[in-house]
């Protein structure tokens, strides 16, 4: 830990992580803290992936003055960084005439915010989806939209901050801060971080933080989403991300095909009081469901769910995201970033690095910025010849761990060796998909844990599935398994 800090960033999600790797092309000190024990641990990770085309930001709003920017940044940030995503389009489905003008005036917001659609019709559909509905009388398509994997994303993002000088500090949940003669002082349960600058991208918890500081006028409400994860073996039937006409306070429940192949169905959307509430319940699950079946001739095989989980939102009053320097100065808000808080999140962190700079923080450029990543090694997307090469200078890439996702254990070691200790099943499985098939690591589960306590010389009861208090193992059996 270093002395001082020039910014220390609160919260390591998408927005956290885009804003130390833009401020990393800067010749700064920079420092990350987040509560939990990985990145991507909140909303980041539990959200659909979606790259909006940016339509339906209500024009004037800083959602829509971000969003065609943030969606366009997708494809230079994946030649750089080598994530993923995919570009397959969007459709908005219409099913009446009332639902036809509700398309137009979408149509209408989106060619205000520099956004191309198209309203077309039940046969130009079928080109772009063959297995929509016949009850289907149009669709808003948008072509730029497309779809990403959230914590690759966020995890790509992080690796090459660390790689460009960031410092990352996890398990470090913000209990106080102040100010005193120009400098902050951060504190958490074990340490204290000192840093000129702060910007506050805590998710949910933003509001809170920002409380310790300044006067804060603004208040978080959670939205719940629950969504539904299906097998792979339904991929055929989704391909561009599918949505009903939206309703006041929701898109709707929407199909997606993850960059990985997976339909994804849902989220609803439920406002709720409690901050760490991310548990799904059937009823509701049956209803998310329900309002997707009328989308597809080919209907989806509800025996095909292997997952389900939530994720939350950080909304306000306001409904627009909130970016700016508070009362305090050099104390910087990235807070309410909900929808479409993914696509637009690197947009975002240009937005903050400007801010910080009229704040005061002279920005000198970091002449051995590296802008590239190299991505994680990927079997399926190379020939026999190649992986036979890759198996004789490393015979680990022989050894399948995940059978459902065919993860070998080359490829495992590849990703605990990035910069950011992983020490989780679920870390290992947000990069490598080792326990995200069917089975959802039933078979890989216990040869993951092996490999991550050899690679870090750790105990096994050391390896989490999630960080803290989801324990696996807590301690040996005494010889003859009576304890």
């Amino acid at each position: 830990m270093k002395e001082m800090y020039d910014v220390l960033i609160i919260g390591a999600g998408v927005v956290g992580c885009s804003t130390a790797r833009e401020l990393s092309k800067y010749d700064l000190d920079i420092a990350v803290v987040e509560r939990r024990e990985d990145v991507s641990c909140g909303t980041s990770k539990a959200n659909s992936g979606m790259i909006h085309g940016g339509y339906d930001a209500t024009h004037g709003t800083l959602k829509a003055k971000l969003s065609k920017r943030g969606n366009e940044l997708f494809t230079i940030l994946d030649e750089q960084l080598h994530f993923g995503h995919t570009r397959c389009g969007s459709l908005v489905l219409a099913f009446d005439d009332e639902d036809i003008e509700t398309l137009k005036k979408l149509q209408e917001n989106g060619n205000k915010n520099g956004v191309e659609t198209e309203i077309i019709d039940i046969d130009r559909i079928h080109e772009i989806e063959p297995n929509i509905s016949n009850d289907v009388v149009a669709a808003l398509y948008c072509k730029t939209a497309g779809i990403a994997m959230p914590f690759q994303y966020c995890v790509a993002l992080a690796e090459n901050a660390i790689a460009n000088g960031v410092d990352f500090y996890f398990n470090e949940e913000v209990i106080d801060i102040n100010k005193k003669d120009g400098t902050f002082t951060v504190k958490t349960k074990d340490n204290e971080y000192k840093a000129k600058y702060v910007i506050n991208a805590a998710g949910v918890y933003a509001d809170k933080i920002s409380s310790m500081i300044c006067d804060t006028k603004f208040k978080i409400t959670p939205r719940k989403g629950e969504y539904m994860l299906l097998d792979k073996c339904e991929s055929s039937k989704v391909h561009p991300v599918i949505f009903p006409t939206p309703k006041a306070h929701s898109k709707g429940i929407a199909l997606t095909q993850s960059h990985d192949g997976n339909i994804l169905v849902g989220p609803n959307a439920e406002y709720i009081d409690d901050k760490e509430d991310v548990s799904t319940d059937a009823q509701t699950l049956d209803s998310v469901w329900k309002q997707t079946e009328r989308f597809l001739i080919n209907k989806l095989d509800k025996s095909k769910v292997i997952t389900q989980f939530s994720g939350l939102r950080a909304v306000t009053d306001s409904q627009d995201f909130i970016i700016e320097e508070s009362s305090t100065k050099g104390f910087i808000n990235a807070a309410a970033i909900q929808s479409p808080g993914f696509t637009v999140s690197y947009a975002i962190a240009e937005m903050l690095v400007d801010i910080v700079k009229k704040a005061g923080l002279e920005l000198k450029e970091n002449k051995n910025f590296n802008p590239n990543r190299k991505g994680y090694v990927d079997l399926e997307k190379m020939t026999q010849e190649e992986i036979n090469e890759l198996i004789k200078k490393d015979p680990r890439f022989a050894r399948v761990i995940c059978r459902c996702e065919t993860i070998t254990e080359g490829q495992i070691v590849d990703v605990l060796h990035r910069g950011i200790k992983v020490t989780t099943l679920d870390g290992v499985k947000r990069r490598m998909r080792a326990g995200m098939g069917r089975c959802q690591g039933g078979f890989c589960s216990p040869r993951v844990m092996e490999i991550i306590k050899r690679e870090y010389d750790m105990n096994y009861e050391d390896v989490t599935k999630k960080g803290k208090d989801s324990y696996i193992l807590t301690g040996k059996l005494n010889k003859g398994g009576n304890n």
